[in-house]
């Protein structure tokens, strides 16, 4: 192969004109026993003339429902340490969740209400959630 395949082909002019450019790599596939079922996917944003260039985010992409949301939920929990993880166990306030993090996410699938908490949790710790609704006040459609 000639040059670096990391090049976008097509001159300048693709590489100038564009509004976000995104590198997707697969970094590890997803697997249930020895079937590929998923990939782990790592993107960044190449280049962005809208919001801020050069962030990244990893998540699982599962060929049979798209982006894992409890695998992103479970990713997102150890970061703000609501979910603690030594060697290879994830535990939630003392319960263990799996050994390792493919069991851990089907834990959270089969647990619902658990996943609930956990979102709630986070959504608060990173001030996304909606401010309560006023008694008396009106909503939107009167």
């Amino acid at each position: 192969m000639f040059g670096n395949p990391e090049t976008t082909t097509g001159g300048r002019a693709l590489k100038f004109y564009s509004s976000i450019r995104v590198d997707i790599r697969r970094v590890a596939s997803i697997k249930e026993g020895d079937q590929v079922i998923g990939s782990r996917t790592r993107v960044k944003i190449v280049k962005n003339k809208l919001a801020p260039p050069f962030r990244e985010a990893e998540f699982d992409i599962l060929y049979n429902q798209g982006i894992s949301y409890e695998g992103d939920l479970l990713d997102l929990a150890v970061e703000k340490k609501l979910i603690e993880k030594s060697g290879a166990w994830f535990s939630y306030q003392g319960e263990r969740l799996g050994q390792g993090r493919e069991n851990a996410r089907l834990f959270l699938r089969e647990h619902p209400e658990i996943a609930r908490v956990l979102d709630a949790k986070i959504r608060e710790m990173l001030g996304l959630t909606k401010p309560a609704q006023v008694s008396g006040e009106k909503g939107k459609n009167g």
